[in-house]
């Protein structure tokens, strides 16, 4: 039950993209707390909107009241919303962040892969299945005339021929 509804929640209500790597959840998830408090904070302050046009209309009251309200409780709801704010701040996306960038996979547990992005272009020059990024010249990337911006040696280099380029 509960896939489903997190299927249900992140793909179709949130439209989250699929998950591309293992720490993607905890991005996904940290987004979905994001939400969760503002739908929170939607739904209290549309209620005391309600509650303060109900409770201060000109029928009730015809005479302006300059001093205003006199309890804290505003103060207090402020505070409490902060504290959640800090608390998804400190508690969730920090630790988030310190994992991804402070302990990053080795090379053997990562594809290595060259991109090379311009405006509204991106591509990406992947190893093959031997893994071995060949040789790139850019005399060849440019003789090309575009169809391999990276200038992949495949003529001449072995590692080369069996590695994939791909253009946006």
């Amino acid at each position: 039950m509960t896939n489903t509804f997190d299927y249900w929640f992140k793909h179709k209500l949130l439209d989250l993209p699929y998950l591309a790597s293992r720490h993607g959840e905890h991005v996904d998830d940290l987004i979905v707390y994001v939400h969760a408090l503002m739908a929170v904070l939607f739904v209290g302050w549309f209620a005391y909107f309600l509650y303060a046009i109900f409770r201060f209309r000109k029928s009730k009251h015809p005479r302006a009241d300059y001093v205003g309200v006199k309890g804290h409780v505003s103060n207090w709801i402020e505070g409490g919303v902060a504290v959640v704010e800090a608390i998804l701040l400190i508690g969730f996306a920090v630790p988030l962040w310190a994992k991804v960038v402070t302990k990053p996979p080795s090379e053997k547990e990562s594809t290595v892969i060259h991109v090379l992005a311009k405006q509204f272009n991106w591509n990406a020059h992947y190893a093959g299945p031997d893994g071995i990024m060949g040789r790139q010249d850019q005399a060849l990337a440019a003789a090309s005339g575009g169809s391999d911006p990276f200038g992949v040696d495949r003529a001449n280099d072995p590692n080369a021929r069996d590695d994939v380029v791909v253009m946006d």
